[in-house]
């Protein structure tokens, strides 16, 4: 569901009745684009540059990480003031912080991530069948021929043919930009991103979706014209909403939805709760008994509660894209048998998350330490961005 909340474009992913995904559109990114940038100067004890690309904007460039640069006339050589190159825009500025950018051009498509400097073929943590990877490889080479690398997704497992079309389209995307890149003038933007909302669609496997629904047109076409390109099978899905007695945001109880998601304390519905708490280094979140007034003995309280936990933690980290380190102190459980069921309950509710999770280890103070791979700016970030939090 896309729809304007607060004055700002919000796409709110439902399972049922539950909200498990929020994302507000950042209106001033340019996150993904790709411009012809003129090098302002080369800072030798950073082993960086400043690129200037456009709009009074400077980019931070590290030539560490950019040991090619890829410059605009299809030349090579060492990296001088005045340079004009094809750079990309890998983060948004932060607070006082310039973009960071990269000639290392990334392509993404539903099955698979073109990533022009890598040269390699490198296969999604969620695709565990190695038989398949490497029946699938070759061709792969062939494609790219061993001059650009490839990720493929896990959209892509068992979807061969709709594979290799896709990184055709993204070989074809990446020569456009390189040839656009010869006559185009300086500063000129070369390939401009997708919105969030289409990027979240395009990630979506073929079949998940019930139901697309918005009531913003320019949002309805702009779907409307990628799925009839990219996704045809889903086009019946799309739904513009149009009742003018109830709002959509309303309709879907956003209001309380966004502040439960901006709350520390979530309820778990057996009494106890959660206290999640982002800090600059991790993620810390606590497990508590709360008002649970069961007629079950103390150990099966603490049992009922984790297990429960353990479920809404997968669901909160999914709902505020929390990522990176993440520690968990459960309620203390002596039994060994508790504690290996409460491990596979985290593990199989971990799994379902579409961003990669790792659970690694309990402690002996029960603490369990996650990791979740770090992608878009967590739903605090993206509130205080958008002066709403």
């Amino acid at each position: 569901m896309i729809t304007r909340w607060n004055g700002h474009l919000l796409t709110a992913m439902f399972e049922g009745e539950e909200a498990v995904e929020l994302a507000i559109e950042e209106q001033d990114s340019i996150l993904g684009n790709i411009y012809i940038g003129k090098v302002r100067n080369i800072v030798k004890n950073l082993n960086s540059a400043f690129v200037d690309f456009g709009d009074n904007r400077t980019g931070y460039y590290s030539l560490v990480d950019n040991p090619q640069p890829l410059f605009a006339d299809g030349s090579s050589g060492k990296l001088k003031a005045g340079d004009e190159i094809i750079v990309q825009v890998e983060k948004d500025a932060v607070r006082s912080k310039d973009p960071v950018l990269s000639s290392n051009l990334n392509f993404t498509g539903q099955y698979a991530v073109l990533t022009a400097a890598k040269q390699q073929i490198g296969f999604s943590g969620k695709i565990a069948d190695k038989v398949w990877k490497e029946r699938i490889r070759p061709q792969l080479e062939a494609l790219t021929g061993g001059m650009i690398g490839l990720i493929v997704r896990t959209n892509a497992y068992q979807m061969e043919e709709r594979l290799y079309a896709e990184v055709k389209t993204l070989i074809r995307q990446y020569q456009e930009v390189l040839e656009k890149a010869r006559y185009r003038t300086c500063f000129s933007v070369l390939y401009e991103a997708e919105p969030g909302y289409l990027k979240s669609l395009r990630s979506c496997p073929e079949g998940t979706v019930d139901e697309i629904i918005t009531d913003d047109d320019t949002v309805f076409d702009n779907i409307n014209h990628y799925l009839a390109l990219y996704q045809p099978t889903e086009s019946g899905k799309l739904r513009r909403y149009t009742d003018p007695m109830i709002r959509l945001a309303s309709l879907y109880s956003l209001d309380a939805v966004m502040d439960q998601a901006r709350q520390k304390r979530v309820w778990l519905r057996s009494g106890g709760y959660l206290v999640i708490e982002p800090t600059e280094a991790m993620v810390v979140i606590d497990v508590n008994t709360g008002k649970y007034s069961g007629k079950k003995n103390l150990e099966d309280t603490i049992r009922l509660t984790n297990l429960e936990a353990a479920k809404e933690i997968c669901r909160q980290l999914r709902l505020r894209n929390l990522s990176g380190i993440i520690m968990v102190d459960f309620i203390d459980m002596k039994a060994e048998a508790d504690k290996e069921l409460l491990m596979n309950t985290l593990r199989r509710y971990a799994a379902q998350d579409p961003v990669k999770v790792n659970v690694v280890e309990m402690t002996q103070l029960n603490l369990v330490e996650m990791t979740r791979k770090k992608g878009k700016k967590p739903l605090w970030e993206q509130l205080l961005k958008a002066g709403l939090s």
